[in-house]
């Protein structure tokens, strides 16, 4: 996701006004959080421990991320921890790292950090047109919902993401998915992350590399909770179902699932 915040603010505005007459005193919108807020941002409010904002580890590998400069006013620390731990978990599998959906590389540029990603020989795939989404491949109900406005949302940003991995153990892919999929020269793929903010490349990219995952494989898929991807969440829904596999909502909005 990319909205500048200006337009973060003006989603909330227009969030509000269409909510505010359910908000009411015996509601679940209305219950407060248990205590102080110790996180609130990109949609997700808590008062439960939150320590990993404290930990040097990752602290580390989020500043890493950060200085890719994905978006105005960047500040998604809960979904950075999560790919980090999750690419922490399978690090030990065999297979490789593929990310489809990469913008300036900040979740891989924190995942080669947080796990040390180029001592265990393996090598990160990063899948996009490094210039935003193909307008072709938006469908009229997802215009509907908003997923046009991500057209003017992102900028050629190719030589940068070049610059960015020149050291790491990284392959870069620009083009449309899923044309570029078959670039992907690995038969056996450990962590797969999903966020293309679109639903036709987002399938077909889960289609061809669902047969590659190793067992015990992470897929993660960033825009599943988000209203204005609810297009995608029922996609990935009935992808799920057809390969008898569950998936994990997280508060996030992101969305789990394991390659049994």
């Amino acid at each position: 996701m990319a909205y500048s915040f200006p337009e973060r603010i003006i989603h909330k505005f227009i969030w509000f006004v269409k909510n505010f007459r359910q908000i009411k005193k015996d509601s679940v919108i209305f219950h407060a959080i248990h205590g102080p807020a110790v996180y609130n941002t990109d949609g997700l409010a808590t008062s439960n421990n939150s320590d990993f904002l404290k930990d040097e580890k990752f602290l580390k590998a989020y500043n890493a991320a950060a200085a890719t400069n994905p978006w105005e006013g960047f500040t998604s620390q809960w979904r950075f921890y999560i790919v980090c731990w999750f690419a922490d978990y399978v690090k030990h599998l065999e297979g490789n790292f593929v990310e489809c959906g990469v913008n300036t590389g900040a979740y891989s540029k924190a995942i080669i950090e947080y796990i040390n990603f180029d001592s265990l020989n393996k090598t990160f795939y990063l899948l996009d047109t490094f210039e935003g989404l193909v307008k072709e491949q938006i469908t009229t109900e997802e215009e509907k919902v908003g997923v046009s406005n991500y057209l003017k949302a992102y900028t050629n940003v190719y030589e940068q993401v070049k610059e960015t991995f020149k050291n790491n153990n990284v392959k870069i892919i620009k083009g449309i998915v899923p044309d570029t999929l078959p670039m992907v020269t690995t038969n056996k793929i450990a962590y797969l992350s999903i966020d293309m903010n679109v639903t036709k490349p987002e399938i077909e990219a889960l289609e061809y590399f669902w047969d590659k995952m190793v067992s015990g494989g992470v897929l993660i898929h960033d825009d599943y909770g988000f209203p204005q991807h609810i297009h995608q969440k029922h996609a990935v829904d009935e992808f799920a179902k057809r390969k008898n596999v569950k998936v994990l909502c997280l508060p996030t909005g992101q969305a789990i699932i394991f390659k049994p």
